[in-house]
């Protein structure tokens, strides 16, 4: 996790500083506070999947940018390594798998989520749809208005630029999830 902190920190702060931002405008974009930008960009604390959202979406880049390890070797992330990053709100942990390359738009996710409260998302960029195939479980997902009951193997597309919800079932749901900007 401090690995993960650290790569948060040093995009925050280059994405910040490329966009001419300060630590108090991008605070008042994303809606979050001065001190939480301040903590994100020194390593202090590790964010949620929501602060992370606001932030990417305040800077005009995908949430991935900020998390994302660039490497040119092949890459296996075992199953008992993953670090990924909490919701503030629900028992969901979101685990980048794969960023997009430059010139390509979309992000790969592996998502581990408990029964508890559902994780409620805002719309992401205009143009994003979201694919996802539940890997073991039981969940209701999709559009927040229209949520789908999904079983193990069950795929799901749905608009990523309107509100939608993941909410586990039953323990141990796990789903891999494409974000995909068009």
């Amino acid at each position: 996790m401090d690995d993960l902190r650290e790569r948060i920190a040093r995009s925050l702060r280059r994405e910040r500083e490329a966009n001419g931002l300060s630590v108090s405008e991008l605070a008042r974009r994303a809606g979050v506070s001065k001190a939480t930008v301040s903590q994100l960009e020194s390593g202090g604390v590790g964010p949620s999947v929501e602060t992370l959202w606001a932030l990417g979406d305040a800077l005009g880049i995908p949430f991935a940018t900020l998390v994302e390890e660039h490497m040119t070797a092949p890459r296996l992330i075992r199953a008992d390594a993953h670090a990924g990053v909490p919701s503030a709100a629900a028992p969901y942990v979101a685990t980048l798998l794969s960023a997009s390359p430059p010139g390509a738009r979309r992000d790969i996710y592996l998502i581990q989520a408990e029964p508890g409260e559902p994780r409620r998302s805002l719309p992401h960029h205009r143009g994003t749809t979201e694919h996802v195939v539940l890997v073991s479980g039981e969940a209701l997902l999709g559009p927040a208005d229209a949520p789908e009951r999904m079983h193990p193997g069950d795929y799901l597309s749905y608009p990523g630029d309107a509100p939608h919800v993941f909410e586990a079932l039953s323990t141990g749901t796990s789903a891999v999830l494409i974000s995909e900007l068009r």
